[in-house]
């Protein structure tokens, strides 16, 4: 049987919706069985507000670049049909459902349970503790290709974030096609990438150094400390 998630990602004006900041922009893709379809949404949005320069260094994005966007009210009904009622993906999740639900509540819509939260940030650091965990980081562990990403972008990142999402979660052997299942939001479609197998990832010199320390700090009665 398949089973649907989706796959989301945000821009913003800042990093706190109590403070007034809005999203600009949301993405999701559609996973089947934890692998892309070609069936994805995107949206810009104006914010009703600024976007501080600060902001702006991180996305790209200006006031100027979002003007004549729908607002979020205008695009949540198209948004929350896409999501439906399947968990939802995302790198440090949390950020991301933190602002879709105060925008939500701004229009008077229900927010989307946390129940339906899967956080990649958190299954890195479960699966590499010592390393850092960004998804720039996830990606040349992986060796994904980030020569696009010369800004935040959340369509793209949510097509990087979900080819790290697959090593993740253990390395499918299917082919990373984004193939056909289910109607296009927007019109466009991915550029399928190339059959996709496990990478195996071989640790630095550092990241073995830190992992002897941690086991010596840790683990000090190991039976390998003893047999060495």
């Amino acid at each position: 049987m398949n089973q649907r998630s989706v796959l989301f990602d945000t821009e913003t004006t800042g990093v706190d919706p109590l403070k007034g900041d809005r999203i600009i922009e949301i993405a999701a893709i559609e996973l089947i069985n934890d692998l892309p379809t070609d069936n994805y949404y995107h949206a810009l949005i104006n914010p009703e507000r600024d976007i501080p320069i600060e902001a702006t260094r991180v996305h790209g994005m200006t006031i100027e670049d979002l003007k004549g966007k729908p607002k979020f009210k205008e695009i949540a009904d198209d948004f929350l049909e896409f999501i439906q009622d399947d968990p939802l993906v995302a790198h440090n999740a949390p950020f991301d459902f933190k602002f879709v639900n105060a925008e939500l509540s701004r229009i008077k819509r229900s927010e989307i349970s946390l129940d339906r939260m899967v956080d990649t940030l958190k299954l890195a650091r479960a699966k590499y503790p010592l390393s850092p965990n960004s998804l720039d980081a996830l990606c040349r562990r992986f060796s994904i290709d980030l020569s696009a990403r010369t800004t935040h972008n959340a369509l793209l990142d949510c097509k990087l974030l979900s080819e790290v999402y697959i090593q993740l979660t253990g390395g499918r052997q299917r082919g990373l096609g984004f193939a056909s299942q289910g109607s296009e939001k927007t019109g466009k479609t991915y550029q399928k990438l190339q059959d996709h197998m496990p990478i195996f990832v071989k640790p630095t010199e550092q990241e073995l150094e830190q992992h002897k320390k941690f086991i010596e700090k840790n683990i000090p009665e190991a039976l390998w400390h003893k047999n060495s």
